[in-house]
């Protein structure tokens, strides 16, 4: 069954007051809920892939201009254990926090910057609605540093899931905040907050629909690929944006290589650098 898209009302940019901001959020919410229940939807790759956006913007924030394409590079094809760079931290703070159930260890570990003690108070409130909890986490987290833009957003994009009862993050708000609407408080800041959801929405309801449908076609070609490890192959590229052959460390590079350029042939994957060398491959 495909993905409904977000209906009309709910996107529209017409002026609204705070309460009618505060419903269309509602709305586009209880939509994302119906979303993430489709049966087909690699619900590992669309975080991901969401994740990859909200660190193209944090990066933004900083004055960089690095691209998507920058920070696969950045992560993608850095060494395990060397730093790949500022940017390249940015998209793994968001990619770390997407993948793992949200709770206070895992937040800690993908947000070095804020104390457990912090996080767990946030996680912990109550009161209010979800977006305006959200809000007030990142009061909370830029009232005493500034300039941690991602470590704000990433906990409170993890206190809206909390609060909606998801198990993971699921990026939105990243997506429509502008830097000097994060220098917002109160009620000001909330309705922002409230206007960034839909926004967010706007962007992630027809990626599902997008990644359902190329998730279904990749699923459909496994039968027609000889390498042993493929299905296996596979199932990585419905949970990650992108990787590289490298990354298929139960095959042989060779054989990494072969298989990736077989699914691009296939129209499974996409290559994604335009490259000849060091290639990246993503759904």
């Amino acid at each position: 069954m495909p993905i409904p898209p977000l209906p009309g009302w709910i996107s529209s940019n017409l002026a609204e007051n705070a309460e009618m901001a505060a419903f269309r959020a509602g709305a586009a919410l209880a939509h994302l809920g119906t979303v993430g229940a489709a049966r087909g939807l690699p619900l590992a790759l669309w975080r991901d892939r969401l994740a990859l956006r909200a660190a193209e913007v944090c990066v933004g924030f900083s004055g960089r201009r690095e691209g998507q394409g920058a920070l696969r590079d950045a992560v993608h094809l850095t060494r395990a254990g060397d730093d790949p760079g500022p940017a390249g931290n940015v998209f793994r703070q968001w990619s770390r926090a997407v993948a793992r159930p949200i709770s206070v260890g895992n937040l800690a570990k993908a947000l070095p910057g804020l104390s457990p003690e912090h996080i767990a108070m946030c996680l912990d409130a109550t009161g209010g609605t979800p977006v305006e909890r959200a809000a007030n986490v990142l009061e909370s987290v830029l009232d005493g540093n500034p300039r941690a833009e991602t470590e704000a957003l990433v906990l409170a994009e993890a206190v809206l899931a909390t609060t909606m009862g998801q198990s993971h993050i699921l990026p939105l708000l990243a997506f429509a905040l502008k830097l000097r609407e994060l220098r917002l408080r109160g009620d000001d800041l909330r309705l922002t907050c409230h206007r960034a959801v839909v926004a967010g929405a706007r962007v992630a309801v027809p990626m599902a629909a997008d990644l359902m449908r190329a998730a279904a076609r990749l699923r459909s070609v496994v039968p027609m690929l000889r390498a042993k490890s493929a299905a296996r192959a596979v199932e990585m590229f419905l949970t990650q944006d992108a990787l590289a052959p490298a990354a298929l460390s139960f095959m042989s590079d060779r054989a990494a290589r072969r298989l990736c350029d077989r699914l691009v042939e296939l129209g499974a994957v996409r290559e994604l650098t335009g490259r000849e060398t060091f290639r990246l491959y993503g759904v």
